[in-house]
């Protein structure tokens, strides 16, 4: 017997150990800090978590960055000419085809990196991810999830303002996206999924609302389906998942960011006022730090847009280092756990159910096509009554690659 208590026999099969990820790609130039806290976060991502990197953008700047930390030649480095301003929106991933977000989403297409990490305008980064990575096949929008401070486990939103105007049908998949996630982060089989609306009667809310508890309660999906939540249930922990459309999501999400930043000033003042405060403070500093981790939005690393061929965390725009290290530990954590695989699973189960005629073909009705396509070729062409086959004008489109696609400079190895 071996000291793990199996026996050596040559029969017993080793366990294979599973594959390490590929490299994160981190947009160094993203963020209001960028690139110094960027890249000082994604050093102690390196050395303080083991996570692999690949740092993109202006090579100078980050070559000396990581000259300041003293490890150039350590973690590699693709260029990028351009870079999406913070004020910039979605019409920017059209205007700089070569800014560091598309050349990191290039890498995730070429099979060189894992997963995107960046700070940079929100807008900006949901739109240049849609365009390079492309949705996954199945899933209408995708969406934005974000981690609540909750207890007895954080609790996931989304969305939290990707796609702001959602069909019922598209808010179902928002909860398999929302599973999906929490399967890995959480660690749960089956996490439960609350619809946030006015009431928690099945008949409150508007018409979007109303339709997907329907579909939700109905559906043999395998989204456990736990009904209505409200407003006030977001930070209780009523439920592993919160869904809703991005509009709604953001807003709620930046009110509850203002009301804990308020709390925590008003707490501070209280607990300062007198020299018996004081004292009270400091004989409960530790519970105190405590919950200013548990309530810090830089713990846990930022939002993850779900639904692309590719897994992409984008961190606050204030992001300093803490939180980039956080964010690229998430994005580790998640290409390891194989999140878009994931999805792709229990969006198929969304599929399958009794409103899957909604939900099946892509966003934009491109499995429609070309069906159509591939059924004008196999029928005669009755006009000319030959046997050649004429495809459809949208089909033929449908069959060209995309055009302008980035392709990122060689990886600089720092020798």
């Amino acid at each position: 017997m071996t000291g793990t208590g199996e026996p050596s026999s040559p029969a017993t099969p080793r366990r294979r150990a599973a594959p390490r990820p590929l490299p994160v790609a981190v947009d160094t130039m993203g963020g209001d800090h960028a690139p110094e806290e960027i890249i000082a976060g994604a050093v102690a991502a390196v050395r303080d978590h083991d996570v692999r990197l690949v740092l993109v953008g202006q090579a100078p700047r980050i070559r000396r960055e990581l000259d300041r930390h003293g490890v150039v030649g350590t973690i590699p480095i693709v260029h990028a000419d351009e870079a999406l301003d913070m004020g910039e929106g979605a019409l920017a991933s059209w205007r700089k085809p070569r800014s560091s977000i598309a050349i990191a989403c290039h890498l995730i297409r070429q099979g060189r990196a894992s997963a995107l990490v960046s700070a940079g305008s929100t807008a900006g980064v949901v739109a240049t991810s849609r365009l390079r990575l492309k949705g996954q096949q199945g899933v209408m929008r995708p969406a934005i999830a974000v981690t609540l401070p909750t207890r007895p486990r954080p609790t996931i939103l989304l969305d939290a303002g990707a796609t702001t105007d959602v069909k019922p049908e598209g808010l179902v998949q928002f909860a398999a996206l929302g599973t999906a996630y929490a399967q890995i982060l959480l660690g749960l089989e089956r996490p439960s999924v609350g619809l946030l609306t006015i009431g928690a009667e099945p008949a409150k809310g508007n018409k979007t609302t109303k339709r997907a508890h329907e579909l939700l309660a109905g559906g043999s999906h395998g989204i456990e389906f736990a009904g209505n939540v409200e407003g006030h249930d977001l930070l209780t922990g009523r439920v592993d998942v919160v869904v809703t459309d991005g509009f709604t999501g953001n807003v709620a999400l930046k009110t509850m960011e203002g009301t804990i930043r308020t709390a925590f000033t008003e707490i501070r003042d209280a607990m300062t006022a007198t020299p018996a405060a004081r004292m009270g403070a400091l004989l409960q500093r530790r519970r105190l730090q405590d919950l200013r981790d548990r309530l810090d939005p830089d713990t846990y690393g930022g939002g993850v847009l779900l639904g692309l061929n590719g897994t992409v965390v984008i961190a606050h725009g204030a992001s300093r280092a803490r939180a980039i290290t956080s964010a690229c530990e998430l994005a580790h954590r998640l290409a390891a756990g194989r999140i878009v695989e994931r999805i792709r699973e229990q969006v198929a189960q969304t599929r399958t159910s009794r409103f899957g005629r909604w939900t099946h073909g892509d966003r934009d009705g491109s499995d429609r096509q070309a069906e159509r396509g591939r059924q004008n070729e196999k029928a005669p062409d009755r006009q000319s009554g030959s046997g050649g086959a004429q495809l459809p004008a949208e089909a033929r489109a449908a069959r060209k690659g995309p055009a302008g696609d980035t392709v990122p400079d060689r990886v600089q190895g720092e020798d």
